[in-house]
C-alpha cells in the first residue's frame, strides 16, 4: 500500500489539537460495523452536527486493528469539558453513545469524554 497521507484544513485563526485513543473490542465483524457505522453515508446527521455547534472544527478517527486514534482540532479557546457536557446534552448523543458501546472496550454507561484517553504528545518539529 503506497502511502500518500491525509488532506488537512487551513482554518484563518489559529487552532488547537486533541488526540485521543480507544480501543474496539477485538472482534473482525464488530470492528467491521463501527467503521461502516462512521462512514460519511452511515453516520448519523445529528451527531455530526452536534459535534460542530460545540465547537469543534474537525475530528478525525483512524484505526489500527481494535485501537482507535482520534484527532479534533478546536478554536484556541475551545474549553473541553464544557463542549462535551454540552455535547452530551444534544439529541441523540446518548442514543449513539449507547449504540457505539458495543463496540467498544470501555464501561457500557461511559460518556465519549470518559471513554476517550487523552495522548500525551512527546515529539514534535519544533520551529
Amino acid at each position: 500500500m503506497k502511502i500518500t497521507g491525509y488532506k488537512t484544513k487551513t482554518y484563518e485563526a489559529p487552532t488547537k489539537r486533541y488526540c485521543q485513543t480507544l480501543d474496539l473490542k477485538d472482534d473482525p465483524q464488530l470492528i467491521g460495523e463501527y467503521v461502516k457505522r462512521h462512514s460519511e453515508s452511515e453516520a448519523w446527521p445529528e451527531i455530526r452536527e452536534g459535534i460542530r455547534s460545540v465547537g469543534i472544527l474537525e475530528m478525525e478517527i483512524y484505526i489500527l486493528g481494535n485501537r482507535l486514534f482520534m484527532i479534533v482540532e478546536t478554536p484556541l479557546d475551545f474549553d473541553w469539558d464544557e463542549a462535551f457536557k454540552r455535547l452530551a446534552t444534544l439529541p441523540r448523543q446518548q442514543e449513539w453513545e449507547d449504540y457505539m458501546s458495543i463496540f467498544q472496550e470501555a464501561e457500557a454507561n461511559a460518556t465519549s469524554a470518559e471513554k476517550w484517553k487523552p495522548v500525551e504528545r512527546i515529539f514534535r518539529l519544533y520551529d
